[in-house]
C-alpha cells in the first residue's frame, strides 16, 4: 500500500473522493493542487496538512496563503508548482486528477521521478500515450488506472499469463443522459440536459463528454495506449446500469468482467493499495437488488464523436491531441451556452482536419497540435 500521496486536482470530484479514501486508509498527504477553488483548497489543507499546496494562478496562491497563515504549508502556483507537487521525494504515489492537457507535463515528471501514477487524467494518454508508456517502461514507474472502466480492464487482466491470450478489451458505457435519442431529438438538447448523468457524479466537462460519447472515444484511445493493444481489439458496449465496469474477452471464448457499485472510490482505493485489497467505505454491490443487466451497441450516427475518436485513434500521431484539444475548447463553449450540442462534433471534426498531421510527433509537436486545434475550434 502507498504511504504518502500527492493529488493533482484535489478540489475536483476525483480529488475529493481520493481524499475520502486516503483518510480511510490512513495515508499521509504530501501535496494538493487546485485550479481556482481557494476556499475548498484551504479547507482540505487544514484537514490534511500537506507540505505543499498549489493553485493555478499567482492571485489564487496569494489568497490561499492568506487563508493558511500560520500553518507550515508551502504555497506555489502555476505549472512550476504542479511539477513540484508531482516530484516531491516523500510522495510514493501521484494521483493525476486534473482535467485536460495541463496534466501531461506533471505526469511525465512524476514518471521520471519513479512514482506510482494513479491515472485519472485520460487526456495525458490520449494525447501522448505512447510517450508516456515509453517513459514509464524506461523509469520503472507503475501506472494504475483510476477510471472505473480502465480499472476494470486492469483487474480482468490480472489473471492473464500473456497478452496473446487476450482477444478483445470491451469498455462499457452508460450511454449518458441522451441514450435512445436520434439526431433530430439531440439537436435541441441544452447544457442542463447534458449535465444530468444517470449514474455518476462527475465534473461538468467529463459529464458533457459522456453525453456526446466522446468520453468513451477518449477511453478507447487510452485503452490502446495503456494496455498496448491495437484499435481492432478495443470495443465499446452500452450498459445502462454501470454495474459491469468493463470486460476482457480471451481467445478461448472466456469473458472476464469486473462488477461493482458505481462509485469512483473503489478504483481509487485499488490504485493506492495494489497489489493488496482492503475493506472499502463503499457499500458492496448487492446482486439481488441491482436489477437486470443489459447491453446494446452504441449508435455511431446519433453520437458521431465516438466514431471520430476511433478515426483519430486509427490515424494516430497528432490527430489525437488535435481532437482532444478541440474537444476541450468546444465543450467549454457549450458550457457557456455559446454553441449547441452538435456544434461540439462539428468544431472538433473541423479542427482535426485543419491541424497539420505529424505521424510520430515530439512532445513539442503534440503541444502545438493541441494549441492549433483549440484556436480552430474557438473560431
Amino acid at each position: 500500500m502507498m504511504n504518502c500521496v500527492s493529488i493533482l486536482g484535489s478540489t475536483g470530484s476525483i480529488g475529493r473522493q481520493s481524499l475520502d479514501i486516503i483518510e480511510h486508509l490512513g495515508i499521509s498527504v504530501a501535496a494538493l493542487t487546485a485550479g481556482t477553488s481557494v476556499e475548498r483548497m484551504a479547507e482540505q489543507c487544514r484537514r490534511f496538512l500537506p507540505r505543499l499546496a498549489v493553485m493555478a494562478t499567482q492571485e489564487g496562491a496569494a489568497a490561499l496563503a492568506k487563508e493558511l497563515s500560520g500553518l507550515p504549508i508551502e504555497i506555489a502556483w502555476g505549472e512550476e508548482g504542479l511539477l513540484q507537487a508531482a516530484t516531491l521525494p516523500e510522495a510514493d504515489c501521484v494521483i493525476t486528477a486534473v482535467v485536460g492537457m495541463v496534466g501531461l507535463k506533471p505526469t511525465l515528471a512524476a514518471i521520471r521521478a519513479g512514482k506510482r501514477i494513479g491515472l485519472a487524467n485520460k487526456e495525458t494518454m490520449v494525447c501522448a500515450g505512447e510517450l508516456v508508456m515509453e517513459q514509464a517502461h524506461r523509469y520503472g514507474a507503475e501506472i494504475i488506472p483510476v477510471d472505473s472502466e480502465h480499472s476494470a480492464i486492469f483487474q480482468c487482466l490480472m489473471g492473464s499469463h500473456s497478452r496473446e491470450e487476450v482477444k478483445r478489451l470491451i469498455l462499457t458505457c452508460s450511454g449518458g443522459p441522451f441514450f435512445g435519442m436520434d439526431k433530430a431529438q439531440l439537436r435541441n438538447v441544452t447544457k442542463a440536459d447534458a449535465l444530468k448523468h444517470p449514474n455518476w457524479k462527475m465534473g461538468a466537462k467529463i459529464t458533457v463528454d459522456c453525453a456526446t460519447l466522446m468520453n468513451k472515444g477518449l477511453e478507447v484511445i487510452e485503452a490502446m495506449r495503456l494496455y498496448e493493444f491495437p484499435l481492432e481489439q478495443v470495443d465499446v458496449v452500452i450498459h445502462r446500469q454501470s454495474i459491469v465496469h468493463s470486460f476482457v474477452e480471451y481467445v478461448d471464448g472466456a469473458v472476464m468482467a469486473q462488477l461493482g457499485s458505481p462509485d469512483m472510490r473503489l478504483p481509487i482505493q485499488l490504485a493506492l493499495t495494489y497489489p493488496e485489497r482492503r475493506e472499502c467505505i463503499v457499500p458492496p454491490l448487492d446482486l439481488l437488488t441491482c436489477g437486470a443487466l443489459t447491453f446494446t451497441a452504441p449508435d455511431m450516427e446519433a453520437f458521431p464523436c465516438l466514431a471520430l475518436a476511433r478515426q483519430c485513434a486509427k490515424a494516430g500521431g497528432t490527430a489525437c491531441p488535435a481532437m482532444n484539444g478541440a474537444n476541450e475548447e468546444a465543450v467549454a463553449l457549450f458550457l457557456q451556452d455559446k454553441i449547441g450540442f452538435y456544434d461540439i462534433y462539428d468544431r472538433v471534426s473541423r479542427a482535426v482536419d485543419a491541424v497539420p498531421f505529424v505521424a510520430q510527433p515530439t512532445l513539442e509537436q503534440i503541444l502545438e497540435a493541441d494549441r492549433l486545434a483549440r484556436m480552430e475550434a474557438a473560431k
